[in-house]
């Protein structure tokens, strides 16, 4: 019974925001779904394997014992960024190093942008949500004011303008916290990738002299 009182509590206050509760429900799917992708594309076996990572470290320890060819294999296989990009820089070790650092740059460069992708929507919700909140309060006291003699006018403006800015600040919330982590996640992963890619240019270069 409780449930059921509480679900039809839980209609009755998104049907009170009227069409503002629409887009606000729309920018909650997207940001659902946003999260849920980054949770996703953004896991360490997809960017940065530890094994593969550890590996990578002791690279130039690998040329001496004649592990270059397993880990180019493994490079070449590996479907992560930083396999990737290790496969770039091997593949050219033949050529010059700025050449080499030029081409790992900007494939790197890609990989950062492809990263980011979808944290700009979430920096828009962020932004919008809030917004959308305060108009649907606009708009509740619009009603409100336009007839204060009507006592169900008065408590469906309200109810507009209570609902519609508790869903937008819940929504936005939740974004920015999102946002933040996904954001300081690629930047630590960024930091990590150069150091590691630093290594492999500079033990190919010495390789190939």
């Amino acid at each position: 019974m409780s449930l059921i009182f509480a679900t039809s509590s839980t209609w009755e206050f998104i049907l009170a925001g009227g069409f503002f509760m629409i887009l606000l429900g729309i920018c909650s799917l997207t940001a659902v779904t946003v999260i849920f992708l980054k949770l996703i594309t953004l896991k360490r076996d997809r960017v940065l394997p530890r094994n593969l990572e550890d590996e990578v470290e002791r690279f130039d320890k690998n040329l001496d014992v004649g592990k270059v060819k397993m880990l180019e294999k493994a490079f070449s296989q590996g479907d992560n960024t930083l396999a990737r990009l290790c496969s770039i820089a091997v593949t050219h070790s033949d050529r010059p190093q700025i050449e080499v650092k030029e081409r790992v740059q900007s494939s790197a460069r890609e990989e950062i942008v492809q990263m980011n992708s979808g944290l700009a929507i979430l920096e828009v919700i962020t932004t919008i949500a809030p917004l959308l909140g305060l108009l649907g309060t606009a708009s509740g006291l619009v009603k409100v004011f336009g007839d204060l003699t009507s006592r169900e006018v008065i408590q469906s403006g309200i109810a507009t303008a209570l609902s519609t800015t508790v869903v937008g600040i819940a929504i936005a919330v939740p974004a920015v916290i999102a946002h933040s982590y996904f954001s300081r996640r690629i930047e630590t992963f960024a930091v990590r990738l150069e150091v590691l890619l630093s290594r492999v240019v500079s033990a190919c270069d010495q390789r190939s002299q």
